[in-house]
């Protein structure tokens, strides 16, 4: 499967307007976005100060640039953003300085549909960039998680994606919580590349082989998914190696519904999750790609400060493929 000709293409046949709130300081955008607006997989709208961006980078093509001081916009959303926040103190000269923030700008554009999506996160943390989106977006059943998508080839993978989750937002799931991610993930799978999933709940433990309250948090949300999902094929408590090799499955769990071919793997908590991500990505040599955000009302989502060009663009299509 070529991911990333699935995902432009999918992108540009829904040519969706994607806003991206870091354009003033971040040039891996601009040349991003430069390429996304060439390739029309995106209506582009930059967040910054045009005559800054021309002279930096020269002609913007067809990219609206909007910025929050001088744009007759800003008023109207701080306005929203007021009768949205009021309940929780904010007051409405609070609301004004918030909207010359670009992320809480660029958040509030998608939040009265001006935008479909947002990216960001390139040159700036997981929470500076979703805080805003938590706020004024939130999330369509309270749970809002994010995974990871990998795609290329290495030893064991050979060409074939997967996901991760959550190894970017929620930082220590319930076994509840861990069964909704999975829920989530299972949808962002289907919809992004049509995988028919594999699950594995992921532990230091294989079926009992060890004992400790982590792994039974796992096997518990492993229980409840399969009592929703009967239908998906998943397993848990796995290690890694019996979730992705079938020779491991076959002596460490080998009455196992997956038989070591997982392509969904749900971590306990963001510190097993973030470390396995990262060493995924660079021992394994794999694209990585988000964290993309799952459960917002509208998608907002977050790059990794490792990100590079092909990743945001890459983002980008996914955002649109978000887009409802």
């Amino acid at each position: 499967m070529n991911v990333e000709k699935l995902l432009l293409k999918k992108a540009k046949e829904k040519f969706k307007t994607i806003v991206y709130p870091e354009a003033d300081f971040s040039p891996r955008i601009i040349e991003a976005t430069k390429k996304i607006a060439k390739k029309k997989l995106a209506n582009v709208i930059l967040i910054g100060d045009e005559s800054s961006l021309v002279l930096k980078y020269g002609k913007l093509g067809s990219m609206q640039v909007i910025n929050p001081k001088t744009s007759e916009l800003t008023q109207e959303l701080a306005k929203t953003f007021y009768e949205l926040r009021k309940a929780k103190g904010i007051t409405l000269e609070e609301a004004n300085e918030k909207m010359l923030d670009p992320f809480y700008f660029a958040t509030m554009l998608v939040k009265v549909g001006y935008a479909d999506g947002m990216v960001g996160g390139a040159e700036v943390s997981t929470a500076k960039n979703l805080k805003p989106a938590l706020e004024i977006i939130k999330g369509k059943s309270g749970l809002v998680s994010s995974c990871f998508l990998f795609y290329g080839k290495n030893k064991f993978m050979k060409n074939k994606p997967f996901f991760l989750a959550d190894a970017g937002l929620v930082e220590n799931p319930t076994s509840e919580g861990l069964s909704e991610i999975a829920s989530q993930t299972v949808k962002s799978a289907h919809d992004f590349i049509g995988l028919k999933p594999k699950l594995a709940f992921l532990s230091y433990s294989t079926k009992g082989s060890a004992k400790g309250e982590s792994i039974d948090k796992v096997r518990r949300a492993y229980e409840l998914f399969k009592e929703q999902n009967p239908q998906v094929p998943a397993d848990g408590e796995l290690q890694l190696d019996a979730s992705l090799i079938p020779e491991v499955s076959n002596r460490k769990a080998p009455n196992s519904e997956i038989k070591g071919q997982a392509n969904v793997l749900l971590v306990p908590d963001i510190n097993a999750g973030n470390i396995v991500y990262k060493a995924i990505q660079y021992f394994g040599g794999l694209n990585a790609i988000g964290p993309i955000t799952q459960g917002f009302n509208k998608p907002i989502n977050d790059l990794s400060r490792g990100c590079n060009v092909k990743d945001i663009i890459v983002l980008t299509a996914i955002t649109a493929i978000q887009c409802e």
